[in-house]
């Protein structure tokens, strides 16, 4: 249970700090801290405001005159703060674990059918790009393929991190429809896939500096003399897992640098989490969805105007406006079916 005299106190105490000029050089971590805590500071107080106003009103209930109003009083009071602590929890579910408060890492890769996958993988990209646009979620690209989400939607009802938000967007995402190429106006079938990772933190994961390979070199395409005839291009080579990362985005070898290390904690972390996993049940493994780049999670299909996730067999209409970025309410939607059903297995691993 949440503590509710804590949480409002901190609430008060970083308030008074936000509004002491003495702290002005402090005022974006502040403001950060206020942020995270306020929509659930302004429910603790509701709820002890309200079990203030039970307590006074259950002294009425002496009195056999006003025992009856005071009866009524109190069920109306407790009804509110019912509502109230439901509103809570469905911040605290929507907050999510440790992990879902990271940024997110997102790698579009094309799949099978070609041209046409290239620019499904492409659209696919667009579309998160448009939904973060409209969410208030910021991103950057880490290289042409790969983006770093940061923060969390203005809509409180989505899991409030960008690893939570995306993560169960990992798998291979299917189209159907008539490409572009098609003269014969025949329907292809064409894939891309997705991996989502947390960014990890350095003292998270361990990485061993002779473990390293690095390699530099010139950058093509856009970016100015700089990128062109300088080797700021990074390559990073991990000798005992084989996993390579590149980064090409920043016009300084020192960024890049820092880019392929985020990425490869990143991946090393997956692997470390499908381990664990596999050391508690191979279903379970399956359920929590982790790296499962070789699985069809969702199809696209133009001619039905359909978009069907198969993990929870649930379809949403209207595809051209979910390609614009329209997707809150599927991520929403798979984030609790998908939450639901992990937490069930869990519990029915446990009775076992």
């Amino acid at each position: 249970m949440a503590d509710f005299n804590s949480l409002a106190t901190e609430y008060d105490r970083l308030s008074r700090e936000m509004a002491d000029p003495s702290n002005i050089h402090r005022l974006q971590e502040i403001g950060e801290q206020l942020s995270s805590i306020q929509d659930k500071a302004v429910l603790a107080k509701d709820v002890l405001a309200l079990d203030t106003q039970i307590s006074e009103t259950s002294v009425l209930s002496l009195d056999p005159e006003m025992a009856q109003y005071a009866a009524d009083e109190i069920s109306k009071l407790k009804e509110a703060k019912n509502q109230k602590l439901a509103e809570f929890n469905g911040l605290e579910q929507a907050e999510g674990s440790v992990d879902d408060k990271k940024p997110a890492i997102m790698e579009f890769r094309p799949g099978a059918g070609g041209d046409e996958a290239k620019i499904w993988s492409d659209n696919l990209k667009r579309m998160y790009m448009r939904f973060a646009d409209e969410n208030n979620i910021k991103y950057e690209f880490l290289d042409e393929n790969t983006l770093l989400f940061k923060g969390k939607p203005k809509d409180p009802t989505l899991p409030q991190g960008a690893y939570g938000l995306f993560k169960w967007e990992s798998g291979v995402h299917r189209v159907q429809r008539v490409p572009e190429t098609e003269s014969q106006g025949r329907i292809h079938t064409s894939t891309a896939s997705i991996a989502v990772l947390p960014k990890v933190e350095a003292q998270e994961v361990v990485v061993r500096p002779e473990d390293l390979e690095w390699q530099f070199f010139r950058a093509g395409g856009h970016g100015g003399q700089n990128v062109n005839k300088v080797s700021t291009a990074v390559r990073l080579i991990h000798k005992p897992t084989g996993i390579t990362t590149v980064s090409t985005q920043e016009r300084y070898q020192e960024r890049n640098r820092e880019i392929c290390l985020d990425f490869l904690r990143s991946k090393l972390w997956e692997i470390q989490e499908e381990e664990r996993l596999s050391k508690l049940d191979a279903t379970r493994s399956a359920a929590v969805g982790h790296g499962q780049r070789s699985e069809k999670i969702r199809t696209f299909n133009f001619p039905q105007n359909r978009v069907t996730d198969h993990r929870i067999g649930v379809s949403w209409f209207n595809l051209p406006v979910i390609l614009e970025g329209n997707i809150a309410e599927m991520l929403r939607t798979v984030s609790v079916e998908m939450t639901t059903d992990k937490e069930l297995r869990a519990l029915s691993e446990d009775e076992e």
